[in-house]
């Protein structure tokens, strides 16, 4: 039998894979980053936490996730390579993510615009990828997005992922649902909920469409929209407040992409944005006219004296001396240029004048008579 699992030190193999350190830990597991010593890969190995190995629902969440997960091909959901057991023990293991979550890069503050904006697109086309599948993430939250070195984002843990509908081959295919939840239970996170949620109603892919909304906004404030002194209090809020404009934050916030965030919070979800999709593109044309509006304004903007500034722009406005004295130097050239054609085309005038005034004197003939 395996160890407890949060015993598990480096060096120990489970199958193939060789545990080199702990990743993390969470409700639904505990992930380990490992070496896969046949195809020399680094993977994560995540199990479920010795105690709740006797669970049977957490054990049926747990493979849903693997097949949730699995099922689906896109670049920002999370790659699945297998679902094993060890010793008695279920565990998954995926690709691993070189990076940080985006719970650790909002600790550091707001996010500028157009980065929020790009990461919410990567969430927003991954979201659209599982609900065409007719899977439901159900916990999108900052904790369930990796962001890589080189940006990608990763949407990780379908762990309450809700298969809507799974077709079945045959003559006429058919409809089932493989997860049903009860009008009353509550699964997720509280502050990432959205109202139907809350309520323990029955969800679509709609409610995915409000987790992001709040995760925009949390990129874009640096504070959750609807989080309160204590969970009942949250969920008051999200029932039945609204949360403080973007631009009560900064002033400087698109009267456009108030308006987005709006729509993904709205609490009656026919309101709301139908589909991942239709919010995807919302998002990408916003940030496509932002990037442009940025350009322009730095492409006009005036540039300071050569040392003017503060000490913390004294950097970037000696680039900016540095480009005009290019500019400078090419228009000198030019004019340059243009001095040399013209005392050209002069002295050629010149000499052309005196030719044709030469040409056209009039021989003096001196007549001498003749001897008579």
């Amino acid at each position: 039998m395996l160890a407890n699992e949060r015993d598990l030190k480096p060096g120990q193999k489970i199958g193939r894979y060789e545990v080199l350190s702990t990743l993390g830990k969470g409700g639904m597991g505990e992930v380990y980053l490992a070496q896969d010593t046949r195809l020399g890969r680094k993977v994560a190995l995540k199990f479920l936490p010795g105690a709740f190995t006797e669970d049977q629902e957490r054990l049926r969440r747990f493979e849903q996730e693997a097949r949730a997960t699995s099922a689906l091909n896109h670049p920002n959901i999370l790659t699945i390579h297998e679902i094993g057991e060890a010793d008695g023990h279920k565990f998954i293991a995926t690709e691993f993510v070189d990076g940080e979550t985006l719970r650790q890069r909002i600790t550091g503050g707001p996010i500028e615009t157009t980065k929020a904006l790009h990461t919410a697109e990567q969430i927003a086309s991954a979201l659209a990828e599982a609900h065409s599948a007719g899977i439901i993430h159900r916990d999108i939250k900052p904790e369930n997005i990796m962001i890589r070195q080189d940006g990608i984002v990763k949407i990780l843990d379908f762990g309450l992922a809700k298969l809507t509908q799974i077709k079945e081959s045959g003559g006429e295919d058919s409809t089932r649902f493989l997860v049903k939840t009860s009008t009353g239970s509550v699964m997720g996170t509280i502050a990432y909920m959205s109202p139907e949620q809350a309520r323990g109603l029955p969800v679509d892919a709609r409610t995915d469409i409000w987790s992001l909304g709040v995760v925009l906004y949390e990129m874009l404030t640096g504070c959750g929209p609807f989080v309160r002194a204590t969970s009942t209090d949250t969920l008051v809020s999200i029932l039945e407040r609204e949360p403080r404009p973007l631009n009560n934050f900064s002033p400087e916030v698109p009267g456009a992409l108030e308006w987005v965030v709006t729509k993904t919070l709205t609490k009656d979800c026919d309101d709301r944005y139908q589909t991942a999709r239709e919010l995807l593109t919302d998002l990408r044309r916003l940030r496509q006219q932002l990037n442009t509006t940025a350009e322009l304004k730095r492409v006009t903007t005036p540039e300071p004296a050569e040392g003017s500034g503060t000490p913390a722009t004294r950097g970037s406005s000696t680039a900016i001396a540095s480009r005009g004295s290019k500019r400078w130097t090419t228009w000198a050239v030019l004019l340059l240029l243009v001095a040399a054609l013209l005392a050209t085309f002069v002295t050629w005038k010149r000499a052309s004048w005196f030719k044709s005034a030469a040409t056209q004197v009039t021989p003096v003939v001196v007549l001498m008579d003749s001897p008579l």
